[in-house]
């Protein structure tokens, strides 16, 4: 567990707040004494980054949903009017419809960093967990809010989606009429889907709240894997060093977001949800947003409808399980030299399962689909067979020493064989 900061109020007024409610202190401990390893790279502020991006997502939500009707035969038109009639109408909403998938982005790159640098490994098992959990919810409330503007593919892929659950035995008939509010989609689907859209975000926020205890609990982890050993070499204080870097990642992830919404706002969307929903005309090709493509190519991937639904929900759930799959006792892939490319193969996998989710489910595209299917899974499979026999590169014997040998300090020439070779022996 970290230590505490040193904040001591003072003035009366401090003191008298931290009395009875030790906020000030608390704010402190957070987010400016709060030690952090000092070898941190920006790969670590994604977490500020998706920070930014959740607030700014409720934010344009919140001013979308005071112009927006929840109602089958209005609500295509209330999101015209937002765009055409709405002071930055225009503005607000492509931020929240680009938004959307900047966080997917974010989480997505958030996510790689955690598998490559090992960060699901003892203590941090339960942030690990917290974390999939928070991308379950993004993932609901994404395609809860594709719905809403209620255009073709809104319609259809709502249909198509909630289908799925009719694949559960005995009860799947019943889940889809209690999302549907009826027998098929229509004005009361919409209003369920608002109301949880709606709620959903502040649930994430709720969940953050506790990943964000839980890494402060145990403290960050690094790109060398090594735990900190000493607070005073190891470590510098959050602010200003990763206050800095965060701010400067996100100003740069800002730009990144604002050529999406200026210059090709629509890209990321799909033609079809610019016509309005007609349950008489089913789009040539139905297909979700971008970041569902991988989970959708891998359940069209199994023929059997049940089988690719469970097929699906495994391929996120999976992953929750990864601190004991994973059965090397090295963190960081850096120093795994048979793990590495597995990992590589797995992130090239998820790629292309998501060019193949775009595409046709037909011919070459099924197979292909098919093979990096079993590709993804593969990884699981082989991931705790490679711990067992896999010989790990020289770990650095702290912090501190991986940050001087990155700078090739000569002072790392000193006695340094002997050290490696003890530090290998003890495993």
């Amino acid at each position: 567990m970290f230590k505490h900061s040193d904040y001591v109020p003072k003035t009366r007024h401090e003191r008298w707040i931290e009395a009875r409610l030790p906020i000030i202190r608390f704010s402190h401990e957070t987010a400016v004494s709060y030690p952090v390893p000092r070898n941190l790279n920006y790969f670590w502020t994604f977490g500020g980054i998706l920070t930014f991006m959740l607030a700014a997502q409720i934010v344009t939500g919140i001013v979308l949903a005071m112009h927006y009707v929840p109602n089958s035969d209005l609500a295509f038109q209330s999101i015209e009017r937002i765009m055409r009639d709405v002071n930055y109408g225009w503005l607000i909403r492509y931020l929240h419809a680009n938004g959307a998938s900047m966080f997917f982005i974010a989480v997505y790159v958030h996510i790689f960093r955690g598998l490559y640098y090992g960060s699901y490994k003892a203590p941090r098992e339960i942030i690990w967990i917290l974390g999939i959990t928070n991308l379950l919810i993004m993932m609901a409330t994404a395609f809860l809010g594709y719905v809403l503007p209620w255009g073709q593919m809104s319609f259809w892929g709502a249909t198509v989606i909630t289908n799925l659950f009719s694949a559960i035995p005995l009860v799947g008939e019943t889940i889809v009429q209690y999302l549907w509010g009826g027998y098929s989609v229509g004005n009361a689907t919409l209003n369920r889907f608002f109301s949880l859209h709606y709620l959903l975000p502040f649930m994430l926020v709720g969940t953050v709240t506790l990943h964000v205890w839980a890494l402060h609990h145990v403290g960050q982890n690094n790109p060398t894997g090594v735990e900190i050993t000493d607070f005073r070499k190891d470590t510098v204080p959050f602010t200003p060093h990763a206050t800095l870097k965060d701010l400067f990642s996100i100003i740069t992830f800002i730009i990144f977001f604002a050529y999406w919404v200026f210059y090709m706002p629509n890209y990321l969307g799909h033609a079809d949800n610019y016509i309005p929903a007609n349950p008489a005309v089913t789009p040539a090709h139905i297909v979700p947003e971008w970041y569902f493509l991988p989970f959708y190519a891998i359940l069209r991937a199994i023929p059997d409808k049940l089988g690719g639904v469970i097929a699906m929900v495994l391929a996120i759930v999976i992953v929750v399980f990864l601190p004991w799959i994973d059965t090397s006792k090295v963190r960081s892939m850096s120093y795994r030299p048979i793990a590495r490319p597995l990992l590589r193969m797995f992130i090239a996998a998820f790629i292309g399962l998501g060019y193949l989710g775009s595409m046709p489910a037909e011919g070459g595209y099924v197979i292909a689909a098919r093979i990096l299917t079993m590709l993804y899974f593969g990884y699981f499979v082989a991931l705790p067979i490679v711990g067992l026999f896999e010989t790990p590169l020289p770990l650095p014997l702290s912090i501190k020493e991986s940050v001087l040998a990155r700078h090739k300090t000569p002072d790392l020439l000193v006695g340094r064989p002997a050290m490696r070779k003890q530090k290998t022996a003890s495993g």
